[in-house]
């Protein structure tokens, strides 16, 4: 089992920025790649971004490409997203995941994630 705990959400004004952090515990955190999601009120829960476990492949959705960053820190069993230029579309409750993928492996598909943090909500006021 892994235990993922979301921390740094908050309210912040479009164009600002956060950061949000994901710590894990339970299982060799260095062994999972991480993702993190988010769901809108009546959407779908969307992929933001991916990191594998040795911290070279990382992807991001479309709408957040350029503008966040995500990044890990095995040795802190912590996963970051930072969000910059934020905009009041990207208001969502933001979820940390962790998948088994191998060494090379991470995903922006939900179902390939093992385990599930319970989320963090970030409001970008217009």
């Amino acid at each position: 089992q892994v235990q993922l705990v979301e921390s740094g959400g908050g309210l912040v004004q479009a164009g600002g920025s956060l950061r949000l952090s994901c710590a894990a515990s339970g299982r060799t955190f260095s062994n999972y790649a991480m993702g993190w999601f988010r769901q809108a009120p009546g959407k779908e829960r969307e992929f933001v971004a991916t990191i594998s476990w040795s911290g070279g492949n990382t992807y991001y959705g479309g709408s957040v490409k350029g503008r966040f960053t995500i990044s890990r820190d095995n040795a802190k069993n912590t996963v970051y997203l930072q969000m910059n230029s934020l905009k009041p579309e990207d208001t969502a409750v933001y979820y940390c995941a962790a998948g088994d993928l191998g060494p090379y492996g991470s995903s922006w598909y939900a179902h390939d994630y093992d385990y599930w943090g319970q989320g963090t909500q970030v409001t970008v006021s217009s």
